[in-house]
């Protein structure tokens, strides 16, 4: 399991385990909290295609979908 803190997350790096459509690489673009600091939103922006996807954060915390950093 990755170990995330959501205050760190913004421009953090991550590398899908299974790229689709040749996207690997991907950079959490936008996070959006609410009130007490709770991480209601998730923009991951695909380097090579500069395509946008809404995901759950916390999928990023399991090591079958997703490696931190660029690998």
């Amino acid at each position: 399991m990755n170990r995330i803190n959501p205050a760190k997350l913004h421009h953090s790096k991550w590398t899908a385990v299974k790229p689709m459509n040749r996207e690997k690489h991907f950079l959490v673009s936008e996070i959006e909290f609410d009130e007490e600091g709770s991480v209601i939103s998730c923009k991951l922006e695909a380097v090579l295609s500069k395509n946008e996807y809404l995901i759950d954060w916390t999928e990023l915390k399991s090591q079958e979908q997703w490696l931190q950093g660029w690998k």
